[in-house]
């Protein structure tokens, strides 16, 4: 049964968003919350860009950068579904260059290179267990090569970034850790391979065409670019510049891990179609098992790197799921999924009071505070 949302907690999350963005925490935010496969409530305030002073709208533009993970891993399932990738398969089946992989050990301040006991699998790749990472979550010796070879560069194309990362080592042995990465880049890479297509017309033909997420690409056109929600100049925690891609610019590199820009309503047709468990408005997707599968749990409580992952939640293919009803100091239900952008953007879905619910703001600095806080204010509403 459908959760309720009440009036004051409604009010509560409108008043509670609009005093920080009077602050001048936050420029502007749209807030969407659905319940029983409905928006229900829609809301865009403050600013789409501080500099210019445009209001923010229900269709402004974000960038909503690891966000792009979840449509991604979609993706890779619906090409499982054609029968045209196995979860089991090695990685280098797609992409021979991943072949005999080595992994970095660091010991007493120096570092060895020894073989990897197996190859990263795409269940690897789906649930971050490859042995890649980010560059920007540490300064281990393999964080520090891919800083040092700039993998993060828009010129690369997918299949380059792909060979780039294959000649660095491995910072674990897959299988072993969970460690937020660059592997859903490399799912990117292997979308390309096995449709033939690039990642960019794969996911509009199969995912964004069917959903009517006509605002969703790697780029803004330029009659468009009006709509782009900006952030503010300087960082109002720190004071240093605020640096985000450039939403205008037309990239090579069609980052399956964090490239897409998109509206809030385009999100909440694929948050509507997980919800329904994998259709939409008549159309499927994929099958309601796959769904299941993909918001279920596969960690199986591996260890995992930083805090990425709050106690109380694994990981399935694609999102963070929840495994308890406590140990998180958020409130949810066992069963609920969530991810979020580093721009600013989160959204939950919780099937249990079968609600989903996202905010969509452009503060890099700011987002984990109001990602915690939307939840809060979020279950709040219900009744």
């Amino acid at each position: 049964m459908a959760a309720r949302l009440n009036a004051r907690g409604l009010a509560k999350l409108r008043s509670t968003l609009q005093l920080h963005i009077d602050r001048g925490r936050i420029p502007g935010a749209v807030a969407v919350i659905g319940r029983a496969g409905q928006v229900e409530l829609c809301e865009a305030m403050g600013r789409q860009d501080p500099q210019a002073g445009t209001a923010m709208q229900a269709d402004s533009i974000f960038r909503i950068y690891s966000m792009t993970k979840p449509l991604v891993s979609l993706a890779i399932l619906m090409l499982m579904e054609d029968g045209l990738i196995q979860m089991n398969q090695p990685l280098s089946l797609f992409l021979p260059e991943f072949a005999n992989p080595q992994v970095a050990v660091e010991e007493g301040g120096s570092v060895r290179l020894t073989p990897a006991r197996r190859e990263a699998t795409v269940h690897d790749l789906l649930r971050h267990t490859s042995g890649l990472t980010y560059e920007f979550l540490g300064d281990n010796s393999v964080q520090r090569q891919y800083k040092a070879a700039d993998v993060d560069s828009r010129a690369r194309t997918n299949r380059e970034l792909c060979k780039l990362l294959a000649s660095l080592p491995l910072q674990d042995q897959p299988g072993t850790w969970f460690q937020y990465s660059r592997s859903t880049d490399v799912l990117g890479g292997i979308v390309e391979v096995v449709s033939g297509r690039t990642l960019g017309q794969f996911l509009a033909e199969r995912i964004f065409g069917p959903l009517g997420m006509k605002d969703t690409a790697f780029t803004v056109p330029r009659e468009q670019w009006g709509r782009i929600a900006e952030p503010f100049e300087k960082d109002p925690d720190s004071g240093q510049p605020v640096v985000m891609i450039d939403a205008r610019e037309v990239p090579a590199y069609e980052s399956g891990g964090g490239g897409l820009l998109g509206t809030a309503g385009d999100y909440a047709r694929f948050l509507t179609m997980m919800r329904n468990r994998g259709s939409f408005e008549g159309a499927r997707l994929v099958s309601r098992k796959t769904v299941e599968w993909m918001t279920s749990d596969h960690l199986g409580g591996m260890p995992a790197y930083n805090d990425l992952l709050i106690p109380g939640y694994g990981f399935g293919l694609g999102f963070a799921v929840r495994t308890h009803p406590g140990m998180a100091p958020q409130p949810g239900s066992v069963g609920q999924y969530f991810w979020s952008g580093i721009g600013g953007t989160s959204f939950f879905v919780d099937p249990a009071e079968d609600v989903f619910a996202m905010l969509m703001t452009q503060a890099p600095n700011q987002r984990i505070y109001f990602r915690n806080l939307f939840r809060h204010l979020v279950y709040g509403a219900l009744d």
